[in-house]
């Protein structure tokens, strides 16, 4: 299992970042790896509802289904699963110093399953800078909520 894990202030209040994150669709916004995430259900996000992630990584585009799992005031964990590996994506907020910021505590596990699983050490360093990545547009994607 490879894990990423990064903690990100954002200038937005904690209700406004966890109502925009809980649609995992955005991640084609502040996530750098994804290609495109289209939501499978209707209606309101909610326990159980499902999207299809398109991500490329390492130049090659995987598709994974996703679920949110979790979904309270200051948590999410959405889960996507795939034949070759199942990734969590759980997302803790806590308000930041200031009434108009949230600290957003990111970690993404993927667990490789068969032959998959001989090439996890291997990845963990692109891994690691995919984080960075999210770690540096999260904050301007998420501030301009904040401002609007």
């Amino acid at each position: 299992m490879v894990s990423v894990e990064r903690v990100i202030t954002v200038q937005a209040p904690l209700d406004t970042v966890v109502d925009y994150l809980k649609d995992f669709a955005r991640t084609e916004e502040w996530d750098p790896g994804t290609v495109s995430c289209t939501r499978q259900d209707s209606g309101p996000v909610r326990m159980g509802s499902s999207w299809r992630n398109r991500s490329q990584f390492k130049g090659r585009e995987t598709e994974l289904d996703y679920e949110l799992v979790r979904l309270e005031p200051a948590h999410l964990t959405f889960v996507g699963r795939n034949k070759t590996a199942t990734s969590t994506d759980d997302l803790a907020f806590t308000p930041g110093p200031s009434a108009d910021q949230t600290v957003i505590t990111y970690r993404a596990n993927i667990e490789f399953h068969g032959l998959a699983r001989l090439a996890g050490p291997f990845l963990r360093g692109e891994f690691e800078r995919l984080g960075d990545e999210v770690a540096d547009k999260m904050p301007r994607v998420l501030g301009a909520l904040g401002s609007a």
